[in-house]
């Protein structure tokens, strides 16, 4: 059992909340200002290593956990590190629903979705389910199982705004996604070759499996364009699901409150209904290549200045407390989503999808 010290006190999270809303603009900037040089650097740091899958999410929190840790005095930039904790990361989530169109979904065809759909819920069930058995904290263990079965670290971040893990959870389960889903991106393509899978069938593996976008598509274009094509679509329908998954916690997790009289209630995300509106305007409407990939950019780095923030409340110390066990679990749920996807799409005998 996680100790009280470790436990997000939700009082204290709104009270922290509502002094983000209402501090003046010039109250907030030093810690916004913090916040955007840490995702700069971070972008750089992919930039200068010339590795496109290098996640800049993972590394703004790296360096914001190590500006924690070396004991910086950071008070003066508490207020605009809530902010962008919550407000930033919540418009950043909205964003993200440009990146996808329900055309976009289709062209993998009913087999893919099945695919997609299965083992995102078989994966977060059986994660949840394990964590348990080993003892894993269940904030932490529904973390780890969002950032393994949907989308790496911007679904851990958004799922934390209804599972109210601490900073602390929310960090391992990141580090959980980034290392498996960085081995994933190297194994994949040989793995693939041995087992002769088609482009389709390799990029439809990828996509319903590998954790981060940046991996799935670092990995998926090793297989040729048809695979890279696939893997990336694939990808983006699994964020699609954020949207489902957030609100279906957030009822349970309201329920579970009211039942146990916990006093005070999960909020609805309405950032999730928001970002499934953009989705729906973004297959209504056409808009121009060159604003889509502009507002990719945008949504990339405000998401890391979020993930910076969650940095700079991340205590080592306490991170240290978690032990092995919910690695232990990361690397489960891991294996289990890797050979699931596989074993369903070669049952499946799928055919060859359109890119």
């Amino acid at each position: 059992m996680q100790s009280k010290a470790l436990q997000t006190n939700p009082a204290k999270e709104k009270q922290q909340q509502h002094r983000a809303d209402t501090a003046r603009p010039r109250h907030l900037l030093p810690g916004l200002a913090l916040c955007c040089a840490l995702a700069l650097a971070a972008m750089l740091v992919r930039h200068a290593s010339g590795i496109a899958a290098l996640s800049p999410l993972a590394t703004a929190m790296v360096l914001g956990i190590v500006l924690r840790n070396v004991r910086v005095p950071l008070a003066f930039a508490a207020p605009g590190i809530t902010f962008s904790l919550r407000r930033v990361l919540r418009f950043a989530i909205v964003l993200l629903g440009f990146q996808l169109t329900l055309t976009q979904i289709a062209t993998i065809g009913w087999h893919g979705i099945v695919v997609i759909v299965a083992t995102l819920a078989a994966s977060f069930v059986v994660i949840r389910k394990v964590g348990a058995l080993l003892g894993v904290d269940k904030a932490l263990s529904e973390l780890i199982a969002a950032g393994t079965s949907v989308c790496g670290a911007s679904a851990i971040v958004a799922t934390n705004t209804v599972t109210r893990g601490s900073d602390e959870d929310v960090a391992y389960a990141i580090a959980c996604v980034t290392v498996f889903g960085s081995i994933s991106m190297l194994a994949f393509p040989p793995l693939a070759e041995q087992i002769s899978l088609t482009p389709a069938e390799f990029g439809l593996w990828t996509g319903a499996t590998i954790h981060e976008v940046a991996q799935v598509v670092g990995a998926a274009f090793q297989g040729g364009t048809e695979a890279g094509q696939t893997g990336t679509v694939a990808k983006l329908s699994r964020v699609i699901l954020l949207a489902p998954l957030i609100l279906t916690l957030g009822t349970l997790a309201t329920r579970t409150r009211a039942g146990q009289d916990a006093g005070g209630s999960v909020p609805m995300p309405w950032f999730v209904l928001g970002f499934a509106a953009v989705v729906l305007v973004n297959s209504v409407l056409s808009i121009p290549a060159e604003i889509t990939r502009q507002i990719a950019t945008w949504t990339t780095f405000l998401l890391t200045m979020a993930l910076a923030a969650m940095g700079l409340e991340t205590d080592i110390a306490k991170l240290h407390l978690k032990g092995l066990r919910p690695l232990l679990l990361g690397a489960i749920g891991w294996i289990f989503i890797s050979v699931f996807g596989l074993a369903l799409i070669l049952w499946l005998q799928m055919p060859g999808f359109a890119g």
